[in-house]
């Protein structure tokens, strides 16, 4: 059990900042998730809680006892890497024993067999004790890289993308297995994942890190439905969040909106329509989600928007459909089973009660309806 915590961390390879100023705490007994782009810092980060890299300013702390000049031996963490890192010359019965065999925290012959056992059932690799790593399969592999950081009760698990060389169906499954066995390990998880559903899926909070800063700390709702800005709510989402400008109109004592070259004003709700009046700008951002626009080939009434077909991709059960509106392309999701001639002609309605707002300068979010809403329901 641990409580971890990087205050004001600064870390350079030669010219290139990989953590700039970061400072972070994340709280005992939690599952955390660091999602980002490639390259963001996010490995860097469980690199430096670990002792595998140290930081050039700042303090790192594990149970409020700063660690920064101890030896990632001595601090009791417990990491899986996303190239495996497995001994070669060792079984996999081995390799998942080696923890239970090192020095400090070495344990009887009879209990590291019955928890290795117990860790290679769970893994789904009981079968495969003998063989070496050249002998298995690089999802094998991953299991039992996974297996050997589970193996132990370390202070903290530190996870390195853990599901990245699955299969579709285990990586569903593990997802399950990784949250059950949060709750029965009773200890502290920080996860890297590039994934999204993961992310969203995996964490009791999620920090989202972008060049090596971190641009949001909160949980799924939080960063899903109120995203601190643009970058944060492109991530979340497939597919991506479309994202346009929209004029503030003030008529009639009524806030309305201008977008996409549309003469029709569109109204939105009063608390988005005070924080737009209140913006420097007569312009903002406006994102909707492609699961908040309906489509039909007739125009319904003043709502619906009239675009042309610019490509169809089916995506298994679904199919994103991409509309061309005014030289801006609208992606939405349609019915698997949906077929258009492309340049056809398309009417699209989106549902503002669900549309973000950015600030047009920064690409800081401003409101979105009923906001509250998604606040409260994560406290």
């Amino acid at each position: 059990m641990a409580q971890i915590e990087l205050n004001n961390i600064t870390k350079k390879f030669k010219r290139t900042v990989a953590l700039e100023n970061l400072s972070l705490a994340v709280k005992d007994k939690e599952f955390f998730v660091l999602f980002g782009p490639a390259g963001a810092g996010k490995t860097t980060i469980l690199k430096t809680i670990a002792g595998l890299e140290f930081p050039d300013a700042g303090c790192v702390k594990i149970n409020d006892d700063i660690v920064n000049l101890v030896e990632p031996a001595r601090r009791n963490v417990s990491m899986v890497f996303e190239n495996y890192a497995l001994y070669p010359h060792f079984t996999v019965y081995d390799n998942i024993a080696s923890p239970m065999r090192s020095p400090l925290y070495k344990k009887d012959e009879e209990f590291i067999k019955k928890e290795v056992y117990r860790v290679a059932t769970m893994m789904k690799i009981d079968d495969l004790m003998d063989r070496l790593p050249s002998q298995i399969s690089n999802g094998q592999k991953q299991r039992v890289a996974i297996g050997r950081c589970l193996v132990r009760q370390p202070n903290v698990f530190l996870m390195d993308e853990p599901l990245a060389h699955l299969d579709a169906k285990l990586r569903h499954f593990m997802r399950a297995e990784l949250k059950e066995m949060q709750s029965s390990f009773d200890t502290t998880i920080i996860y890297v994942t590039h994934d999204y559903l993961e992310a969203l899926s995996l964490g009791d909070r999620i920090g989202v890190i972008n060049e090596g800063k971190i641009e949001q700390i909160g949980t799924a709702d939080e960063v899903y439905y109120t995203p601190a800005n643009q970058f944060v709510a492109k991530l979340f989402g497939e597919p991506e969040i479309n994202l346009f400008g929209a004029d503030i109109i003030e008529e009639v004592g009524k806030i309305k909106l201008k977008f996409l070259d549309q003469k029709h004003l569109f109204s939105v709700e009063d608390d988005v329509a005070a924080a737009l009046s209140a913006c420097e700008h007569s312009v903002v951002k406006m994102g909707i989600r492609g699961t908040c626009i309906s489509y039909s080939l007739s125009k319904e009434d003043d709502e619906f928007i009239h675009g042309t077909i610019y490509s169809l991709e089916p995506i298994g059960n679904k199919s994103i459909l991409i509309v061309d509106i005014a030289g801006q392309q609208i992606r939405l999701l349609a019915p698997n089973d949906f077929y258009a001639d492309l340049d056809s002609d398309i009417y699209i309605k989106m549902n503002l009660k669900n549309a973000l707002f950015f600030d047009k300068d920064d690409e800081t979010f401003i409101i979105r309806h009923n906001q509250k809403h998604y606040i409260e329901k994560t406290l």
